[in-house]
């Protein structure tokens, strides 16, 4: 007997009506997405998820009554169980470090492609873990600055000197590359044309690499990756 898909509903909670109507637009076109309420302050999600009971909750962190960090926040503590995506114009890691203490399962650059949002949706919901490429970019760029300021600076964020070495062992080359170029901070399609292969293909790749690693996103791998010395911080 056939039996429908289940709809994920998504809740978007951003004082811009006009980027809120295209986030929405870009859902709707998801046969599996269903946006069932919307909000533009970060005091409406709480009330919103309680009578909502929302998969995904797509939250602006720059709201001005109560922004999305301390709704984030406040909904992981009344409901633990939500998933928050954070969406926000700030790139700086330290704004992606606090979002992800409070309790965000995502973090996503308003910048971002129709797809970026469709995939990011897709991985919370499943219960993993999205940052935008171009923020775990500049986490990679951190540590290479910490990194140059010596020794004593490296073991305090948990990194040791390894020489650069492939995981030709657990990964394949094509994804040792893929690994690489995940480092540099590139997108699925990014990494898809500078390869040559599918964005698909791509996708099938980074999952293949996290079951590998036993790691629960492309952040983790990437860091994993470099205290193993597998990819080079260029």
């Amino acid at each position: 007997m056939y039996t429908a898909k289940a709809l994920t509903k998504i809740v978007i909670i951003d004082d811009h009506r006009l980027f809120r109507e295209g986030v929405k637009r870009i859902l709707d076109m998801e046969d599996d997405f269903e946006v069932i309420a919307e909000g533009d302050d970060g005091g409406d999600a709480l009330r919103l998820v309680e009578d909502h009971k929302p998969d995904v909750v797509l939250m602006d962190i720059n709201m001005p009554h109560v922004n999305g960090v301390e709704a984030t926040r406040q909904l992981i503590e009344q409901v633990p169980d939500t998933k928050v995506i954070i969406l926000s114009i700030h790139d700086d890691e330290t704004y992606v470090t606090h979002a992800v203490k409070t309790g965000a399962a995502g973090y996503l650059l308003k910048e971002m492609d129709a797809n970026s949002l469709v995939e990011a949706v897709k991985v919370v919901a499943s219960g993993g873990a999205y940052i935008h490429p171009k923020v775990t970019h500049n986490l990679v760029d951190e540590y290479r600055r910490l990194a140059t300021e010596g020794k004593k600076t490296t073991a305090q964020i948990g990194f040791k000197e390894v020489e650069y070495r492939k995981p030709l062992h657990i990964l394949t080359r094509r994804e040792c590359e893929v690994l690489q170029l995940l480092t540099d901070g590139k997108s699925n399609r990014s990494i898809g044309e500078e390869l040559f292969i599918s964005e698909k293909t791509v996708k099938n790749h980074v999952s293949n690499i996290l079951q590998k690693m036993n790691v629960n996103d492309r952040t983790q791998a990437v860091v994993e990756a470099i205290k193993k010395g597998w990819v080079k911080v260029r």
